[in-house]
């Protein structure tokens, strides 16, 4: 058996809608039926759009929630019925400060973790001491977390889930927060660690990085994997098509879902760069991208819109999303 084997995964949350006094039942279905593995020494990237199912998935794999149906295995450990077992094979890093004691400095907190996870005094020392040199906290280990910068608590949450050495790893957005230099670290530690036989598990929004990381990704909407393989066989499905890149001033949904009738297009994103100038940015899917360029220009400029850059790129993991579901991954 994998390290992780996820069968037939389900979560539905049972709500209520409806005035004060007549609400009625209603279920929202937020993993549905989902199947995936990760063998030793895999990164597996999880991604998908905000509500996709993404962190639900990740906290039941992790315990926190108890599946609907289905069931997943952590080193041959059931999440439904060995949740202890689970979670001494596992080192999670969710998103969120919160996940550290702020009036503790950066030591305190890995060495009540430490306590936790019942290590031995004397091996418990020296891994904290390999992780705050490993992570470039040496020099900030008596600081309080109240203290850290958000970059800080990202690297010690990070540290904190390397200090058991769990042969499964559970990482939320590793690199959110950080600076270029910091997110290079923390990429090459996670390759480090795949190397060294751990199997990964990625969720990001930042498709560059999932892309050079990730040995196969699966991409989730609506509770469901829409597609799942390595990046590039993933991104060679979209190759049928060109992709335009066009930035843009005064873009709108109405004259992007407009372009969506062009015969040629196939699909349409239109993203924000930057709010505050009113820039944006379309993505458009064509057959004979070169020849519908113009036809294109022209209904922009029509509309009162400002162009201006174009380019034809290569496609990305997002645009795999684009062309599998028609919207954007940070819908």
């Amino acid at each position: 058996m994998n390290p992780v084997e996820v069968q037939s995964l389900s979560k539905v949350f049972e709500t209520k809608e409806g005035p004060l006094f007549r609400k009625v039942p209603k279920s929202l279905v937020a993993v549905d039926a989902i199947d995936f593995s990760v063998p030793k020494g895999e990164i597996f990237g999880l991604l998908g759009p905000n509500g996709a199912g993404k962190t639900t998935t990740i906290k039941m794999l992790c315990t926190l929630i108890t599946p609907t149906s289905g069931d997943a295995y952590v080193s041959g450990f059931s999440v439904m019925k060995d949740q202890q077992k689970v979670r001494e094979n596992l080192g999670v890093m969710l998103t969120g400060e919160r996940t550290l004691y702020w009036k503790l400095t950066g030591r305190e907190n890995l060495e009540y973790f430490a306590a936790l996870y019942h290590m031995e005094s004397s091996y418990a020392k020296k891994r904290i001491e390999e992780l705050l040199e490993l992570v470039g906290l040496k020099d900030r280990e008596g600081t309080l977390i109240e203290n850290y910068s958000t970059g800080m608590r990202v690297r010690l949450s990070f540290a904190k889930a390397l200090l058991n050495e769990a042969p499964v790893l559970l990482f939320d957005e590793p690199t959110a927060s950080l600076d270029p230099q910091s997110s290079r670290l923390i990429r090459d530690i996670i390759r480090d660690l795949k190397n060294k036989g751990h199997a990964i598990i990625l969720t990001t929004h930042n498709m560059e990085e999932a892309d050079v990381l990730s040995d196969r990704v699966a991409i989730i909407d609506h509770g469901k994997i829409v597609m799942l393989g390595p990046p590039s066989e993933l991104k060679e499905k979209v190759k049928s098509s060109d992709i335009i890149e066009i930035e843009a001033r005064n873009l709108s949904e109405n004259a992007a879902e407009a372009l969506q009738s062009f015969s040629e297009v196939s699909n349409v994103a239109v993203s924000a760069l930057d709010p505050s100038e009113d820039r944006g940015l379309l993505r458009v899917h064509a057959e004979k991208g070169k020849e519908v360029l113009p036809k294109i220009l022209e209904f922009l400029v029509r509309k009162q819109i400002s162009i201006t850059k174009v380019s034809f790129i290569q496609p990305t993991l997002e645009d795999v999303f684009i062309a599998q579901t028609g919207r954007s991954l940070r819908d």
